[in-house]
């Protein structure tokens, strides 16, 4: 039995709803409420069965009349029949205000109690007949087994004769020689055959043979059999294998010489607190000075007004031809074109489980829209699959570093933000850029260096630190360095760590606190509840997941499991989990930008930060527009 069913247009109009008396009201409407935020605003409707709670939604879309049609259940029940009854409750609806809907007289009352009663009654009673009818066992004489004899049975090799036994030898290489001399026996006997029959056809072109040509024939025959036989393999010369060259020594230009000057690993003066102080000796280039102040820029993507004026008979959208205008689409018209947008989907590095999903909810965005003409066709698919994706890359919530850095200020905390992903996707480096990027707006930044696994990653951090202060020097800052470093060593516990190096910034005036954490693959269960551990007991602003731009299955995997992770070691609730991503190596991928469709649709979080090359001015911010025309050119 249903617990709330209801008719509503996409402009949030309520036409028409039915709600059982034992349930609550606010329950259900809370339950649409999620339905709609979670999976119609996000493009989602590819998912199959919501879950809210105790409840189960499924839902069904009229295109042509801007409706959806609501079914809530309960979980436990695993109703059958509901598909079944969306599709049928929706076509007597159709049909029956017809004439209301299509000119939007809304304000009208819908009687469709009865209707909704029948209707419901008959899909019941369909999936009791069909649970109810049990299939009869067959019996035995109409089995295949019954028909075998025992003479059918017996395994017969061809001919009467017995199969000759082979010569066993000793040996694997023996057993190599063997097979490989009858196969030059029947090589030969292949040749004989062929020569004979060659000096056949010839005999019958010819008719009469002299008796010379025949006495030459037989003379090659009886040459053939008393050739001598090949050479066994282990006889057989093998030329000598090239001597493989060992690794050769590194020549220095410097001959040693100035090996000092290239030493980088002493720690400088250092105080008991762990915090590294600045190098004057580090001289990066200053032509980086000033290019990251106020809000990143967007990505050097050629957007789709840019490219507006090349127009290709290729591309994605080339495959729409096949569709016929003039009618109303049906899941038959679609099913084709939505086979190839996820081949094309997933060639663009999005992953095959989201690239179904995606092209499942636009295949009932698409199901039941009327087509005017041929180019409306190519047209209505282009903008709804444009919109979803667009949709999808849009953040939920608004993500504003630099306000939130003064908010957190004015409220009395350091803003917080934690770094962790896998190994080798470049999370020191990035945490390095988005440095850069705040003490460009004149923001004093403490890197906390919990990477307390990974040898060299307290001196990689110590490294950017003196770049950094080198581009940004105390003098211009009144004295004062715009990026320390707080390390406490190797092996300790990196939650605490972090800890103390928030409430040293809390005390020192700093602004911001990026906590560098060690990489970790998503199934190593001890790492990551150390993470859950460090991110429970410091509660980030900001908690950034660092991924590839060239991954494509495997970001699925990674953000499934972190956020699992980070859920199931934690003790508060809500636990916090992923809040945003920061995507690296987006310079390597061309137009192949699937990852950050595959990542946002995972986590429902936005693209923070976007990275672009090497240096710290490449850093940039998400656009949604120019990546979905990236993804569908």
């Amino acid at each position: 039995m249903l617990d709330f069913f209801a008719v509503i247009t996409k402009g949030g109009l309520v036409l028409w709803y039915f709600q059982d008396a034992a349930q609550q009201l606010k329950t259900s409407i809370d339950a649409i409420n999620a339905l709609i935020r979670n999976v119609v605003l996000q493009e989602r409707g590819g998912s199959g069965i919501y879950s809210h709670g105790s409840l189960a939604i499924k839902e069904q879309l009229d295109n042509e009349f801007d409706l959806l049609f609501v079914a809530v259940y309960q979980k436990i029940l695993q109703l059958s029949y509901v598909d079944k009854f969306l599709s049928d409750i929706q076509r007597e609806f159709r049909e029956r205000y017809r004439d209301e809907l299509r000119h939007g007289l809304y304000y009208q009352s819908f009687d469709f109690s009865s209707e909704y009663e029948r209707i419901l009654r008959q899909a019941e009673e369909t999936s009791r007949m069909v649970k109810l009818e049990v299939k009869k066992p067959r019996s035995f004489e109409e089995s295949a087994k019954s028909k075998k004899t025992v003479s059918s049975m017996i395994e017969k090799r061809g001919g009467d004769q017995p199969r000759k036994p082979l010569k066993k030898k000793e040996g694997k290489q023996s057993r190599i020689e063997e097979i490989e001399d009858v196969e030059e026996e029947e090589e030969d006997i292949n040749e004989d055959i062929e020569d004979v029959e060659v000096s056949v056809v010839k005999e019958n072109e010819s008719c009469e043979l002299d008796e010379e040509a025949l006495e030459k024939n037989r003379e090659k025959m009886r040459n053939r059999m008393q050739r001598t036989p090949k050479a066994t393999k282990a006889e057989k010369t093998k030329s000598p294998k090239a001597v493989k060259k060992g690794k050769e020594a590194t020549v220095w230009d410097l001959d040693g010489k100035d090996s000092k000057s290239l030493d980088y690993s002493s720690k400088g003066p250092s105080s008991n607190s762990g915090i590294s102080s600045f190098r004057p000796d580090f001289l990066p280039d200053q032509s980086q000075i000033g290019t990251l102040s106020g809000n990143l820029r967007d990505m050097d993507i050629p957007s789709e007004k840019e490219s507006s004026g090349k127009k290709s008979s290729g591309g994605m959208f080339s495959m729409f031809k096949s569709l016929v205008g003039g009618k109303t689409l049906t899941e038959a018209d679609i099913a084709p074109v939505l086979e190839k947008m996820k081949d094309h989907l997933i060639g663009k590095n999005v992953a095959a489980e989201i690239s179904i999903k995606l092209c499942q909810s636009v295949g009932q965005k698409l199901e039941g829209k009327v087509i005017g003409t041929f180019d409306g066709v190519t047209a209505t698919v282009r903008s709804t699959l444009t919109e979803a994706l667009v949709q999808l890359l849009t953040p939920k919530r608004r993500i504003d570093v630099l306000r939130d850095v003064v908010e957190a200020k004015a409220n009395g905390r350091v803003y917080t933000m934690v770094f962790c992903g896998v190994n080798g996707v470049g999370k020191s480096t990035n945490l390095a850029k988005i440095t850069f990027w705040l003490i460009e707006n004149n923001y004093r930044v403490l890197i906390a260096a919990c990477d307390t696994f990974r040898a060299g990653a307290v001196e990689q951090l110590r490294t950017h630190m003196h770049h950094l202060n080198a581009l940004h020097p105390p003098e211009k800052h009144n004295g004062t360095s715009m990026v320390q470093l707080f390390e406490q060593g190797y092996g300790k516990d990196a939650a605490e760590i972090a800890r103390h190096a928030i409430e040293h910034a809390r005390k020192n005036n700093f602004d911001v606190v990026l906590v560098d954490t060690a990489g970790r693959m998503q199934d190593n269960e001890p790492l990551m509840r150390a993470l859950a551990k460090l991110i429970m007991v410091n509660e980030p602003h900001l908690t950034l997941f660092v991924g590839e731009a060239l991954v494509g299955n495997e970001a699925v995997d990674q953000l499934v499991k972190f956020n699992r992770a980070l859920a199931n070691h934690s003790v508060k609730h809500p636990p916090q989990g992923i809040d945003g991503i920061v995507l690296t190596k987006f310079d390597t991928i061309d137009d192949k930008v699937g990852a950050a469709i595959s990542m946002t649709y995972i986590t429902g979080q936005p693209i923070v930060f976007v990275g672009t090359g090497q240096t710290y001015t490449d850093l940039r911010k998400l656009d949604a527009k120019a990546v979905v025309y990236a993804l569908m050119k």
